[in-house]
C-alpha cells in the first residue's frame, strides 16, 4: 500500500502534570524520506518520537501512521531505538538479536547475522554486551531496531558517544535503508552528521515544530 502521508499528526498535546512537552503539534510526513528532528534539550523531540512509537499516549490530538490511528495494530511495522540501548547486558550481541528475533517470529540466524554485519559488528563476537564500548552498543541497538525490517525507523540520538567513523557508517546505512523505501526519523544534537543525508530538517522548540527545511536531490525519497 502506498501513502501520500505515512505519518500525520494533528493538534498533538502531551502533558506531564502541569508541564506540556508537546503543545499542539501539526505535521505530515511522506514516505521514503529521512527526517532529522532537531532542537534544544526539552524541545519535545524525544516525546514526539515516543508518541509516534506508541509508547506515550497523547493527552490530546491524534497520530495517524500508515492510515490508522490504532498504533498498536501497526507496531510490527515500526522500529524504535531509544536513547538507552534496551539490550540485555549479560548476553552477547548475537544472543540479544536471537532473543528479539523470536519475539518477531524470526526463527533462524541468517537475519540476525545480516543485521549485525550491516552495522559493522561481528556476529561471532562472544563477549557480553556489558563489555561493549558505547559506540558498539549504539550500533547493536540500531541493529535491534531494524531486525524486523520495519517500514518506519524511529531513532533517538543514535550517534551519541559514537566515534566519527562509526557515526558516518551508521549514516550510510540509514541512507541505504531510506533508498530501499524506509521512512526514518532521527532525533539528534549532531545535525552536521546528516548534512547530505537528511531529506528534511525539522526544528522543534518548546513543544512545537517551528521550522522545516527541505533538502533537494537527496535520492530516491525526493
Amino acid at each position: 500500500m502506498t501513502y501520500s502521508h505515512i505519518v500525520s499528526v494533528r493538534d498533538l498535546v502531551k502533558q506531564f502534570g502541569r508541564f506540556a512537552a508537546l503543545r499542539g503539534v501539526n505535521a505530515d510526513f511522506v514516505p521514503s524520506r529521512l527526517y532529522a528532528i532537531l532542537g534544544d534539550n526539552g524541545a519535545g523531540k524525544t516525546t514526539l518520537l515516543r508518541s509516534l512509537a506508541g509508547l506515550s499516549a497523547p493527552s490530546r490530538g491524534t497520530i495517524s501512521i500508515m492510515g490508522t490511528t490504532n498504533l498498536r495494530s501497526i507496531c510490527s511495522h515500526l522500529g524504535y531505538m531509544a536513547h538507552p540501548s534496551l539490550l540485555y547486558d549479560e548476553l552477547s550481541g548475537m544472543e540479544n538479536l536471537r532473543y528479539f528475533a523470536r519475539l518477531y517470529g524470526i526463527d533462524n540466524d541468517q537475519r540476525c547475522e545480516e543485521v549485525i554485519r550491516s552495522v559493522n559488528l561481528d556476529p561471532e563476537l562472544q563477549r557480553p554486551v556489558e563489555q561493549y564500548s558505547q559506540g558498539m552498543r549504539q550500533r547493536m541497538s540500531l541493529a535491534r531496531a531494524w531486525l524486523n525490517d520495519p517500514e518506519i525507523l524511529l531513532l533517538d540520538e543514535p550517534f551519541s558517544n559514537v566515534d566519527l567513523r562509526s557515526a558516518r557508517e551508521m549514516v550510510n546505512l540509514l541512507i541505504q535503508l531510506r533508498d530501499q523505501g524506509k521512512t526514518i526519523f532521527v532525533v539528534t544534537h549532531q545535525a552536521s552528521l546528516l548534512d547530505g543525508a537528511a531529506n528534511e530538517f525539522v526544528w522543534m522548540e518548546a513543544g512545537q515544530i517551528v521550522n522545516r527545511t527541505e533538502r533537494f536531490n537527496m535520492g530516491k525519497g525526493d
